[in-house]
Formats: C-alpha cells, structure tokens, sequence
C-alpha cells in the first residue's frame, strides 16, 4: 500500500511545527465564559478591543438561552433559544471574535441539583475541556455576584473560579471579574436602580482597560443582536451609560489581588 502525503499538507505541518523565531510574537488568546448568550454585553467594548489588536477571543456560552423572554413574544423553550443561538452568533461577528462555543445547558436550571444531581460535574468537565483546548492567556467571567444576581451567573464564576483555584490543565491564573455599575442598573431599567450589594468596593477594580469609541460602537452593534432580549432604546441608554460613566476605560476586578494593570496579559 503506497501512503500518499501532499505538499500542501506537508507544508502546513511543517508550519505548525517550527519554532518561534525571535521576530515572533505568539498571538495571545481571551477566553470570556458566560452563562448567557447576552451576558458579554458587560464587557463588550474590551473583548472588540482585544479582537481587533489581534487576540484571538472566544466566548463560552454555558446554557441554551431557553428561559429568556424579555423582549419577545416567543415562547420560553426551544423556539427561543434557537433565537438565542443565532442572536450569540451575530454579536460575536459584531465584536469580531472567534464564533461562540455553545453548552446548551438547561438555561436557569444550573443549580437544580435535586433533579440532576450530576449537572454541575459535567458542565465543570465541560468548560475544563474547552478551556484545556483552548489554552487561554487570560480569563474574564461574572464575578461572585453574579452582575445581576443571576443563579445561573453565580454559578459560572464559581465553577470558572474552581478550575483556576484547582490549577486545572489550560486554565490560566489570570481571571478577572466584569460587573454592572450603578448607572449600568439604572440605564437597563430606569427607575429601579441596583439591587442591594452587588457593585464591588472600588477599590477592587485594580485592572482599567481602554477602549475606543469604534469599541464601543462595535458593542453598541453587538448588543442590538440580542434582540429577545433588548429593545433598540434599551441598548442606546447602556451604551450612552458605559461612554459617559467609562470614559473609554472599562474596570474589572482580578480573582487574584494584584496591582493596578492597564492590560489584561500583564
């Protein structure tokens, strides 16, 4: 039996395998993780950032979206998170990252442990498995809070937070933490303001990443995707909130204390 081997492939392999030479700088990579297909609305404008200095950013999206209604008239179940998956799909070409890495878990389900006892392990096995694939630099979730409180976020921080803690292969200890300011509450639902002890002391957001306005536009565009979830008016008051509130610069706090940092790979 003759074994036939392409040049094109043999090309590429060779590629793949050399060295770094010292002129190379190795493209660094942002892994953000979300419970829901709309939750990178709290950090758009740095992932469009990263994505456009040339990181390769990716989006881990843990449940189907199937629960969420808000600004639709379909149904709760699959109908709707195929709509979700779609709206995922659209922001992430928004923001110009890599296409976004869908679970499908049971979406406000995370923390059913009585009905399915096993859930939180496989989605645990799950993220540690795409993150090991992935090898990111850097890490961004919801923080302990949860942003909004959400069961299903507080329980993608911790789990993200356990394989950090746990050293798990590919994870990296460079986890920071995204949350919604007071005027970000304010500007989602007028009249209502933020719920009691969810904005971190200001002395945790020890990390200030810039952006620009074309950033920023590009979230602006990756919000109105999630068109289930936003009215068009709803999208232009939070990003008129993170222009006048922000001034270009978008605080996060790091799982592991450190110094103030302009750069999330520092």
């Amino acid at each position: 039996m003759r074994t036939v081997v392409s040049l094109a492939g043999v090309a590429a392999f060779s590629a793949l395998m050399a060295p770094i030479t010292s002129g190379q700088v190795p493209t660094k990579t942002l892994v953000a993780v979300w419970a829901h297909a709309d939750d990178e609305a709290v950090v758009a404008p740095i992932l469009a950032r990263y994505a456009r200095e040339g990181v390769r950013v990716h989006m881990i999206i843990a449940t189907d979206g199937a629960q969420g209604a808000a600004n639709t008239s379909v149904p709760r179940g699959p109908e709707i998170a195929k709509l979700r998956m779609e709206e995922a799909r659209c922001s992430a070409r928004a923001l110009g990252v890599q296409p976004p890495i869908l679970l499908g878990f049971p979406d406000g389900a995370l923390g059913t442990y009585a009905a399915d006892p096993a859930m939180l392990f496989r989605l645990t096995q799950r993220l540690q498995e795409e993150l090991q694939r992935l090898r990111p630099d850097a890490l961004i979730t919801w923080g302990p809070d949860g942003g909004t409180g959400h069961p299903d976020h507080r329980i993608v921080n911790s789990l993200v937070s356990q394989l950090v803690r746990a050293g798990a292969p590919g994870v990296p200890q460079r986890l920071f933490y995204g949350s919604i300011p007071a005027d970000g509450f304010r500007a989602m639902n007028p009249g209502r303001g933020a719920p009691p002890f969810l904005v971190p002391q200001a002395n945790l957001f020890t990390a200030h990443i810039a952006f620009t306005p074309a950033d920023l536009e590009s979230a602006r565009q990756s919000m109105s995707c999630h068109k289930t979830q936003y009215p068009q008016e709803a999208v232009e008051r939070v990003i008129a909130a993170m222009r006048d509130g922000f001034k270009g610069e978008l605080a996060l706090t790091p799982m592991v204390p450190q110094a103030a940092v302009k750069d999330l790979f520092e």
